[in-house]
């Protein structure tokens, strides 16, 4: 009688829903929290429909651009085609500007009155993550005019380093796909696509003054088989970028106020490039192009001369192509064992006079002597120098930032030491490693266990930290490398939700942060990646149990009864209930039809 019961108002709810469907109201309780939010009661809303425009100021290109998205963002969502135009409007308006006084080059306010919607950023970019609220407010795609109730949003990050790693060298993924990513990162309001683009495994990135590197190490004979190195599937496989390529994926995160910051890795990992130019190896080869993961002892000669002035060129056209203020040129996972038997790194050692100390062995600080070198390179053409966290071994160079991928040392390591750090840490951060333990059915991964609720828990300014070191954290990032993901959509499926997650930590204020709340939000999330298409995992949506609709929000929280004090999970299809020893209480909702979303 009971379920009888629960049916007959989820049926109810589903009628009445199905009669509002040409009229949503939006929700502002998006992801990433914004920092206030001021209901004005009794103010009414802001009806949007066909009629509606887009301003923005006469001669603003910045904003146009962020107008015309906003278009774009519209018409996908509601299936209106809204007028963009620089003619000012005082009524049935979305109203972009960006002469905000703020502090934050990325603040925006968001107020919404019954006539207008008025976005303002300090910035073009502060106005985008303006857009980007509005647009995540929607709650569905479909046909429909949108009731947006009255409402002041204040809003600024708490990060000005917000990014996303993805790696295109162990797999290659086409310039529609990158782009794709992209536009994932600004649905997530990250701001630093960190672009990995050479590896022992392939060189992705074309460059003219060295043309074998597209030619040769662009390429490998096969590839491994799952997590057997010594096999191959002898399947050829490669791919690169040309500069015209790179600069069209610059250019369309840039409209995006998203940064790409490529990644050179140095001195090791360059087997791909060895293959091509044998003779900037220690051995002098033959290479060959990696099939196998994992880390090589061979990589550049740091004794030969050559090895620089190829750095040199590579970085050169680097910095040609990505306007980015930061190169990464890695600096990690460098054994060092050809150094210690090759005759010209340790006539270079005697030369620099290096020696074994407290402070490292002789050949680690050849390495610092490496990095630098390409740092100075880099500090020539304005530029600043990343590295992973190895950098800090041997002595950082001056100015250099550390990105602390072997847990959360590095960075505070180098804030110590007065360098700016950013928090990239494997337990927290790698979207490679598993997001559940039930692994039956996973796409295949690295190992590692990082499930949503673990990447929401980071705090990157630990509280072990001095406030002067906290300062140094430029922000967080997380990583995903692609030895186990051939395919882009598994790129998705391993980023998201685990990215909203993400996103939180980047910019919402730590006070406001709650795991319970924050589940809530991500309904309205997944529909717009439903939306966009993307492919998501589902684990935190998993649950069955009795369901009372919320007739104020239309989300249905699941609500448990115990037997003998163990929970009991009611199904809606007739079935007898089931006993399980866990506990789970994640939001579902009701779609048109009266079944449920996001239920397993």
């Amino acid at each position: 009688m009971k379920r009888n019961v629960i049916l007959g108002m989820l049926a109810s709810t589903a009628i009445f829903m199905s009669c509002s469907h040409d009229k949503v109201t939006a929700s502002y309780q998006v992801i990433p929290l914004p920092q206030e939010i001021t209901a004005k009661d009794g103010n009414g809303a802001f009806a949007l429909t066909d009629r509606t425009v887009i301003t923005y100021p006469s001669s603003n290109e910045a904003l146009k651009s962020n107008a015309e998205l906003l278009a774009g963002y519209i018409s996908q969502l509601t299936g209106h085609k809204l007028k963009v135009t620089d003619t000012p409007s005082d009524e049935n308006a979305i109203v972009l500007l960006d002469n905000l006084d703020a502090s934050s080059p990325e603040a925006y306010t968001l107020d919404v009155t019954p006539t207008l919607i008025t976005i303002n950023g300090t910035t073009a970019a502060g106005n985008f993550y303006g857009i980007q609220t509005l647009r995540k407010s929607i709650p569905e795609k479909g046909d429909h005019d949108v009731e947006f109730p009255a409402v002041n949003i204040s809003d600024s990050p708490r990060f000005a380093y917000r990014g996303a790693m993805l790696d295109v060298s162990r797999h290659f993924f086409p310039v529609d796909s990158v782009k794709k990513f992209i536009d994932m990162l600004a649905l997530h309001n990250i701001n630093r696509f960190h672009w990995h683009l050479s590896e022992d495994q392939g060189w992705r990135i074309e460059i003219k003054s060295r043309p074998r590197l597209a030619e040769i190490a662009s390429k490998r004979k096969g590839t491994c088989v799952s997590h057997d190195f010594s096999t191959s599937d002898s399947i050829p496989y490669g791919g690169f970028y040309t500069q015209d390529e790179a600069r069209e994926i610059v250019k369309y995160a840039s409209d995006r106020h998203i940064t790409v910051i490529p990644e050179i890795d140095m001195p090791g990992h360059m087997v791909a490039a060895l293959s091509a130019y044998p003779e900037l190896g220690c051995t002098g080869g033959p290479y060959e192009v990696w099939q196998r993961w994992g880390v090589s002892e061979d990589l550049l000669c740091a004794g030969n001369d050559k090895a620089y002035e190829f750095i040199d060129d590579v970085l050169s056209e680097i910095v040609d192509i990505f306007p980015s203020e930061y190169i990464h040129v890695g600096g990690d996972e460098c054994p060092k064992v050809r150094w210690e038997n090759c005759p010209k790194c340790q006539a270079k050692i005697r030369e620099l006079r290096l020696k074994d100390d407290a402070k490292g062995s002789a050949e680690q600080k050849l390495q610092s002597y490496f990095m630098h070198h390409a740092s100075d390179f880099l500090t020539s053409r304005g530029r600043k120098m990343i590295g992973w966290d190895e950098t800090l071994e041997g002595g950082l160079a001056p100015g250099a930032i550390v990105m602390s991928w072997r847990g959360e040392e590095g960075a505070k390591e180098a804030a110590r030491q007065g360098h700016d750090a950013i928090m990239t840490p494997t337990g927290y951060m790698y979207f490679d490693y598993y997001q559940t333990l039930d692994r039956e059915g996973e796409p295949d991964a690295i190992g590692g266990y990082v499930p949503v609720e673990k990447v929401y828990s980071f705090n990157p300014t630990p509280d072990d930290m001095t406030d002067e070191e906290k300062k140094h954290i430029l922000g967080v990032q997380a990583n995903l490398w692609t030895e186990y993901i051939p395919e882009y959509s598994q790129v998705e499926y391993m980023e998201l939700p685990r990215m909203a997650a993400l996103a939180e930590v980047q910019w919402t204020d730590p006070s406001k942060k709650d795991y319970k709340n924050f589940t809530h939000r991500v309904p309205q999330l997944a529909e717009h990646y439903k939306a966009n298409g993307y492919r998501y995992a589902t684990h935190i949506f998993n649950v069955n149990g009795i369901l009372t609709p919320n007739p104020e929000t239309g989300t249905i929280d699941a609500v448990f009864s115990t037997v003998d004090d163990a929970p009991v999970y009611y199904t809606l299809d007739g079935s007898e209930p089931n006993v399980s020893s866990t506990l789970y209480e994640k939001p579902v909702q009701l779609t048109q039809s009266g079944t449920i979303k996001a239920v397993a």
